[in-house]
């Protein structure tokens, strides 16, 4: 008679338990679709896909930007050969495109394996401060890498002032027309990498 109570007991607390569970999951969902939870989530994918093509875009723009030409300076011709590894600021914007690239790609593979599965993208705060830092971190040094290579860009199509130095980008068009179309996209990237901060900081907040 006493073990007939004791398993009583035991089904009954383990059916509160299974109710409270079932309670707390409905909770989340239906207040994560009540602020259009559903959205942003298809929203982070899409972001994540974008940022990943335009950074491997610019990475394979930078990587294959070299070219071997001639000019003439005092009379002199001189043979150019121009290669994005020959200058510090463009190897940094290919580290930094390469970073953003493996971790958008390990981002959009977790993101759209939840969401086919249809369950939260970002599941706990603790994932959703590390997207936040990630996305903050890699924004600002894609940010930094493109405005670098961009003076690096304009002082070859420029020169340096008070110095009779020519415009070498007449002579190295295929070089500098690659270096101008990788830093726009990594640009691109960095207002993708931004959004997704939005993103994160509105879930964070509570607010999705």
């Amino acid at each position: 008679m006493a073990k007939a109570t004791e398993q009583k007991k035991n089904s009954i607390t383990v059916g509160e338990t299974k109710l409270d569970i079932r309670d707390v999951v409905t909770t989340t969902y239906d207040g994560d679709n009540r602020h259009g939870g559903r959205r942003n989530d298809v929203a982070m994918v899409v972001l994540r896909a974008m940022c990943m093509a335009l950074s491997a875009v610019s990475l394979l723009l930078m990587v294959t930007a070299r070219e071997t030409s001639m000019t003439t300076l005092y009379g002199f011709e001189f043979q150019l050969h121009a290669v994005w590894s020959l200058s510090d600021s463009l190897i940094y914007l290919v580290v930094v495109t390469s970073a953003t690239v493996i971790y958008s790609l390990l981002q959009l593979v977790l993101s759209g394996t939840r969401l086919m599965r249809k369950t939260l993208v970002v599941p706990t705060r603790t994932q959703a401060w590390f997207c936040f830092v990630a996305d903050h971190i890699l924004g600002c040094a894609m940010v930094s890498g493109g405005s670098a290579a961009l003076g690096v860009t304009n002082m070859n199509r420029t020169g340096i002032r008070h110095m009779p130095l020519p415009n070498f980008c007449k002579s190295l068009g295929f070089f500098c027309d690659h270096l101008a179309i990788s830093v726009v996209f990594a640009l691109f990237a960095f207002l993708l990498l931004a959004a997704s901060s939005i993103l994160d900081v509105l879930r964070l907040s509570g607010d999705c």
